[in-house]
């Protein structure tokens, strides 16, 4: 479904957001990212987060590609209460590779990453949440099937979310993500197998 900018807002508005057609095309401003603490040390606040408010259990699904160069470039979707209690998922460039990347804060940030090896262009993200769990998936345009990343704890007391696409440039500016459609559902199921 192509992004409807209606009823969303931005949190840390980026230098550039354009709709060119049905996509998003979105530029960062400099030494963006979203962490608390967590081995680095440092807490920042600052990434950019297209945003529309959601309460209870849904589905979320976002498709985009991004111009991964520098070190934690990232791209994809948040869902989050406030700046202690989120999460972020998508693609993240580390050790000169697109990385599938989860990063869940509840205080304190943590993050679980794996190497995409596969040759593609376009990453799915479907999350979907149930009670007190996250339940990640991704597929890529290469891919037939969603594959799961992981299932992660939030906490059921934080009812008021907002959910959409997101992305950071934490060691430069100008990291360059285009989103091509945004949705949130009804949570599609409780299956996990």
């Amino acid at each position: 479904m192509p992004i409807d900018l209606k009823d969303m807002t931005w949190l840390n508005p980026p230098p550039l957001a354009e709709m060119h057609g049905e996509r998003l095309v979105v530029r960062t401003g400099p030494t963006t990212d979203f962490w608390q603490g967590t081995y680095y040390g440092f807490h920042r606040d600052n990434g950019h987060f297209l945003q529309q408010h959601r309460r209870g259990d849904f589905t979320a699904n976002v498709t985009f590609v991004g111009r991964y160069e520098e070190l934690y470039d990232q791209a994809g979707l948040m869902i989050r209460h406030d700046a202690t209690h989120w999460m972020k998922c998508g693609i993240e460039y580390t050790d000169g590779a697109r990385h599938f990347s989860v990063v869940v804060t509840n205080g304190h940030s943590d993050w679980s990453a794996f190497r995409l090896d596969d040759d593609f262009e376009t990453m799915s993200l479907q999350v979907t949440r149930n009670g007190d769990a996250l339940f990640i998936q991704y597929r890529t345009d290469e891919m037939e099937a969603w594959r799961m990343a992981r299932l992660a704890y939030f906490d059921p007391a934080l009812e008021d979310v907002a959910v959409g696409p997101a992305l950071c440039s934490p060691q430069r500016e100008g990291f360059e993500a285009e989103f091509l459609d945004f949705s949130v559902t009804n949570p599609v199921s409780r299956d996990i197998h």
